[in-house]
């Protein structure tokens, strides 16, 4: 027995080798793993039930209003990337059409970087989200020595009592963010630290001086070690120089016309520092979705994405704003129920630049936006894309008029 069952292994073993031996070499080198799916940036890959080819009709008529100069979509559908366009040029003059490789600033869209990278570290151990901000020696000092009591989660989830925007005046006007953060124990506020919502963005930024104190590391380069190169993010930067040495990037305009590119708040890392293509943000959204759970566990997703505090409606007492119910703030990240559904994400405005993100964590689906111009009309195309998603009847959101174009506003807050 033993005797037939070694010839039957030898003949396999000769039959395998002979399969092997009997394939040319060359075509043996030449045997390649399948090419990856197409990214979706024509029609003829847009995939999934959004009906996109609506959609990108609604955004071509949004774009002919002069308000828009450039503008870069990318949509996930039930965690997939499906639809990405882009639309305009990156400057009024001598613009190139934008594409998926255009280079946009997040500006406070980065606050969510922050959040998410705060809450990395307390999961890592590195620091904890219950610690004083006074703990990590920073810059910040706030009234009645309240930087000694109010945590980093009460930092980063907007609750240190100061007036809404402190010192957003003096920074435009150059002043040092750190000189601000000190002076800030000087301003009246408007309540008790930890108990109510007020938008900051120089308060805000000390975060980066707590986790480059806590990691021993700026806040810069553990975003890219932490967060930008796990999640494949290559494009992710930092700073004006970044931007502007990026092969292609988008100019700012106002009203149809070039604005001056400023590095104001990008002396705010941690408030308004990022630069990406609009296809590395829809993989910020797919982390943010849990999709990329070796970097960021479905647990951790939620500790960032939890309301602590509610807030005022930050699209104001428009019909959009008025149709997102319950608005809270999270770890750097807002969140919203819309007709029944519960929303998350951010968006981000600075001079001639905006950009925005919205999803829906339980089904995994949501719109990243970002645009060389000051328009408010892609906020509004947030309703009408999840009026899609949802099979809603359609709303005319954009209320785009023959003719008119839109009275330009930025986001409450940014």
């Amino acid at each position: 027995m033993w005797i037939v069952l070694f010839a039957c292994l030898a003949l396999s073993s000769l039959t395998a080798w002979w399969i092997h031996a009997s394939v040319p070499a060359t075509s043996q080198r030449n045997i390649r793993p399948p090419a990856p799916a197409p990214l979706p940036t024509s029609p003829t890959h847009w995939r999934g039930k959004i009906d996109y080819v609506a959609l990108d009709a609604r955004i071509r008529a949004m774009t002919a209003d002069r308000t828009i100069q450039g503008l870069a979509v990318a949509v996930v559908e039930n965690g997939r990337l499906s639809f990405v366009q882009g639309y305009g040029l990156t400057s009024s003059v001598d613009g190139e059409p934008i594409t998926a490789g255009t280079t946009f600033r997040w500006a406070s869209l980065s606050k969510t970087v922050a959040g998410t990278l705060g809450a990395r570290l307390a999961a890592d151990g590195v620091l904890s989200l219950t610690e004083p901000v006074a703990t990590f020696h920073t810059s910040l000092r706030l009234p009645a020595n309240a930087e000694r009591t109010l945590s980093v989660e009460q930092l980063l989830s907007q609750r240190s009592g100061l007036p809404k925007n402190a010192y957003d005046n003096r920074l435009e006007s150059g002043e040092a963010p750190e000189t601000l953060r000190r002076d800030l124990a000087n301003v009246r506020p408007i309540c008790a630290p930890s108990t109510c919502h007020s938008y900051q963005n120089v308060a805000f930024d000390a975060v980066s001086e707590v986790m480059a104190v806590a990691a021993h590391e700026p806040f810069e380069a553990q975003a890219r070690e932490r967060l930008f190169a796990p999640l494949g993010m290559t494009s992710a930067t930092f700073g004006l120089a970044s931007l502007t040495a990026a092969k292609h990037w988008a100019k700012p305009h106002r009203n149809g016309v070039a604005a001056p590119l400023l590095d104001t708040y990008y002396r705010l890392p941690a408030e308004a520092g990022v630069n990406t293509n609009i296809l590395e943000l829809a993989k910020w959204m797919q982390a943010q979705m849990g999709l990329a759970p070796a970097v960021l566990p479905a647990e951790l997703v939620s500790t960032i994405q939890q309301a602590r505090v509610r807030t005022d409606k930050p699209y104001g007492n428009t019909p959009f704003g008025r149709a997102l119910e319950a608005p809270g703030y999270g770890l750097g990240m807002r969140s919203f129920v819309y007709k029944g559904h519960r929303l998350v994400g951010h968006s981000g405005a600075v001079t001639g630049y905006r950009a925005t993100m919205m999803l829906d964590p339980i089904t995994k689906t949501g719109i990243v936006m970002m645009w060389n111009s000051e328009s408010n009309l892609p906020f509004r195309l947030q309703a009408e894309f999840f009026d899609l998603a949802y099979e809603a009847p359609f709303t005319d959101w954009l209320n785009l008029k023959a003719g008119a174009t839109q009275t330009q506003s930025k986001p409450k807050g940014r």
